[in-house]
């Protein structure tokens, strides 16, 4: 279920390379696939091209199979 980007909890991020600038803090973020919540001690995958996080590597590799 996709959330408001103004839902309390959510993080707000900078996608780099090898790790994630904080620009407003929260407990998570939003699947740019699936829609669903990861929480930000969970969070592994994302694309600092696209500025999306993936709950998975099954999210991530859709998102990127897609370009």
């Amino acid at each position: 279920m996709m959330r408001a980007p103004d839902m309390p909890g959510l993080a707000v991020l900078r996608y780099r390379a090898a790790d994630y600038q904080v620009i407003r803090p929260g407990r998570f973020v939003i699947c740019a696939v699936s829609g669903v919540e990861i929480p930000i001690s969970e969070l592994a995958y994302w694309s600092e091209a696209r500025q999306e996080a993936y709950r998975s590597a099954v999210e991530a590799t859709k998102a990127l199979s897609s370009e």
